[in-house]
């Protein structure tokens, strides 16, 4: 069969992102039309009707209401067959009973690109599914684009188009919603952070254009400096990753919120794999891939916003901590660590110089308490910011306090501040490294120098640390993992035999065994493995937990016995008769593989055995992997400490480990008609992977 690409979904379908879509129409158009402008306050036909007069001057702009009647003041058209000239663009809010007809009216007048706000499609059912699939077809068979339906309408302050329900303020930020209402607040946050949008589009049911077209033509858009998305189904996931690792390597950072996306966790899990893959971490396994940065709030995407906006994509690791008292030096302190970052101690030639600068009462190893110095000098905050900017050791810095409020002593402390504010900014931008203000008075007129300048200012210190922590969680953008051509013999036996044959014939290692079915051959069996060996029965999906494994049978009578009390309680198929393997030598790890119906194959790595669910020591990422990546699973975890060695036990060969789960991914991204492939334990030692434990999961 032919090469899967990065462009084909889990089961094999080319996706619709693959080839980039012309959307100048949709952005640019010379020539728009609402269809169903009205005059009725309360319906969207009036509110775009209202957006598209802003652009009288910039483009030609129509009116279409059937009536004829006169909308806004303006004369209207029938239908869009009065047209001489064809038009780019066309807005449609019709009712759904007569948005299909509409649609064949803006194709017909030789429109490119279409943006259906109606709803009542794909939303309600399979009959509206049908209909938005049938319009999709019409649409994509005249080479035009359609935004919608179940949307806002769009926008780009770059070339004055504003034909989206709502005025938003200007800026570098293209957002990309499913939310109408996240839009509006975000517009909101942004504004208040002195940002604002240069692009805007509603996405709604994405049933022709999706998320994924539109990173890619907002990452080509020169206008944008930062993409932000609120997304809950990101349909072809694979195509959304590689798009937004398109945009980061363009130096447009993606910021996601999103509620979901994935079906993953509303399937039954039958194996662990299931059970502790959820569709958070599918979503972050994604955005590790795709270097995409995800936020969990729509005031914290504003945050990220503002600071990639000031600072770009570098990393802030060790984070000094400026503050005008002990208070908010110890708690900045401890937000910037809950958070992953690091506040290292300063060395000792940074504290001798800042020790010169500050009150014998300050504390100068980091965090940094001025002590009262910014009431006796306010120009203290400046200097010691560029004493620690200036060390090789400090990659960024949070002040913290009440700098920003002490004009309320008086007018000639409060234009010193303004002064120090000014200075702050011609610092940072010297050094180019991220300083994020926390401060009690973030509306005041120095802290309005400070946003002004690019140096982000945050009402509460958890908003700062956050910020930081953004840029600290900064993954480089790997390529997308490519999809293996599907292997030329589907699976279709989940028995552990079979599963195990299946990864041995990959390339993964298993003790000696043995298929046996009775007393007489499982006594042959072991004679020839060795003892003592591993009794296992067939046909249980948790074969440890219902009894149904012996270890360490040291004799024939042991093995009879246990295989006596198995067929007596589980009434097995058959059994497996397995070399004993030396636990103590090694660490178990859990090696799974999951179909995601969005994002296809997810590899979970992490500690295994019998505690794999209560320990839950997993990291994730997007199937199949690379040696490289795999290793780089296994130091993520909690307990990566075990793999190197710890009281007296030597390490594991952590490249045999990683390559075994490179081939264990690779098979399970090969067979699409698998659900899910799990290894547990996988037991690695000093000297080898071995698998003791396989299931497999059909779709």
């Amino acid at each position: 069969m032919g090469q899967r690409t990065s462009c084909t979904g889990s089961r094999g379908k080319l996706m619709s992102a693959c080839n980039a879509r012309d959307l100048s129409a949709l952005f640019n158009p010379q020539s728009v039309a609402v269809l169903g402008a009205s005059n009725d306050e309360s319906k969207y036909g009036n509110w775009l009707s209202v957006q598209a007069l802003r652009m009288d001057g910039h483009r030609t702009v129509h009116l279409v209401n059937r009536r004829g009647e006169s909308v806004l003041g303006q004369p209207t058209l029938r239908s869009l067959s009065e047209l001489t000239d064809p038009v780019d663009l066309v807005v449609i809010t019709v009712p759904s009973h007569g948005f299909e007809e509409a649609v064949d009216d803006a194709l017909s007048a030789g429109a490119t690109a279409i943006v259906g706000v109606t709803a009542g499609f794909a939303e309600l059912g399979t009959q509206g599914r049908e209909l938005q699939e049938r319009i999709v077809s019409q649409v994509r068979a005249k080479g035009a684009v359609l935004v919608g339906p179940n949307c806002l309408g769009v926008l780009d302050t770059t070339t004055n188009l504003t034909l989206a329900s709502n005025p938003l303020p200007a800026g570098r930020v293209a957002l990309l919603s499913q939310s109408g209402n996240m839009a509006l607040e975000l517009s909101s946050f942004l504004a208040e952070r002195g940002q604002g949008f240069s692009r805007f589009v509603s996405l709604g049911n994405q049933a022709d254009l999706g998320v994924a077209d539109l990173i890619k033509d907002c990452a080509a858009h020169e206008g944008t400096d930062l993409i932000a998305v609120y997304c809950e189904d990101f349909g072809d996931g694979r195509a959304f990753v590689d798009a937004a690792a398109q945009a980061a390597r363009a130096g447009k950072p993606v910021i996601l919120l999103t509620v979901g996306g994935s079906e993953a966790s509303q399937r039954g899990a039958m194996s662990h794999t299931g059970s502790l893959t959820s569709d958070t971490a599918v979503i972050d396994a994604a955005c590790d891939a795709a270097g995409v940065y995800r936020v969990a709030s729509p005031r914290a995407l504003a945050d990220a916003a503002a600071t990639l906006l000031s600072f770009g994509a570098v990393d802030a690791t060790n984070v000094g901590v400026i503050a005008d008292g002990g208070g908010h030096a110890g708690v900045g302190a401890d937000v910037l660590s809950a958070h992953g970052l690091s506040v290292p101690e300063f060395p000792a030639p940074l504290s001798e110089a800042l020790k010169n600068q500050l009150p014998p009462s300050a504390a100068v190893s980091n965090p940094v308490d001025l002590a009262g110095a910014g009431e006796q000098d306010i120009t203290s905050f400046a200097t010691v910011l560029e004493t620690v900017l200036s060390s090789d050791c400090i990659d960024a810095v949070l002040i913290s306090g009440y700098f920003g409020g002490y004009g309320d002593y008086g007018d000639h402390l409060g234009q010193a501040e303004i002064e120090t504010a000014r200075q702050i900014t011609r610092i940072v931008a010297r050094h180019g490294k991220p300083v994020v203000v926390h401060t009690m008075r973030s509306t005041s007129a120095a802290a309005q120098v400070l946003a002004d300048g690019q140096v982000p200012v945050f009402a509460a210190i958890e908003d700062a640390a956050a910020s930081l922590a953004v840029l600290h969680h900064t993954r480089p953008v790997r390529p997308l993992a490519v999809l293996p051509a599907t292997a030329e013999c589907p699976v279709q036996a989940t028995e552990y035999w079979d599963a195990r044959e299946l990864l041995r014939q990959a390339g993964v290692t298993f003790p000696q065994a043995r298929l046996v079915g009775n007393n007489t051959d499982a006594a042959a069996a072991a004679g020839e493995i060795g003892y003592p060996v591993a009794l296992k029965a067939m046909g249980l999906l948790h074969k440890s937990d219902s009894g149904g494994v012996a270890l360490n049978l040291a004799s024939e009578t042991e093995l009879i016995n246990a295989m006596t009390r198995m067929d007596s309680a589980l009434h097995p198929p058959g059994y497996c008769v397995e070399a004993m393997a030396d636990l103590a030598e090694g660490v178990e790890l859990i090696v799974g593989v999951q179909i995601d119906p969005r994002f296809g194959p997810v590899a979970m790595v992490g500690l295994g055995g019998i505690y794999t669910e209560v320990l839950a020591d997993v990291a994730f990422a997007l199937a199949p992997v690379d040696a490289p990546t795999a290793r780089a699973l296994l130091e993520k975890l909690r307990a990566a400490a075990l793999l190197y060695g710890v009281r007296g036990r030597p390490a594991v060969d952590l490249d045999q480990a990683a390559s075994t789960i490179a081939a264990i991914t690779e098979l399970a991204a090969a067979h699409p008609e698998i659900a899910e492939l799990e290894v547990n334990p996988l037991l690695v030692t000093p000297t080898r992977a071995l698998g003791l434990d396989a299931r497999v999961v059909l779709a």
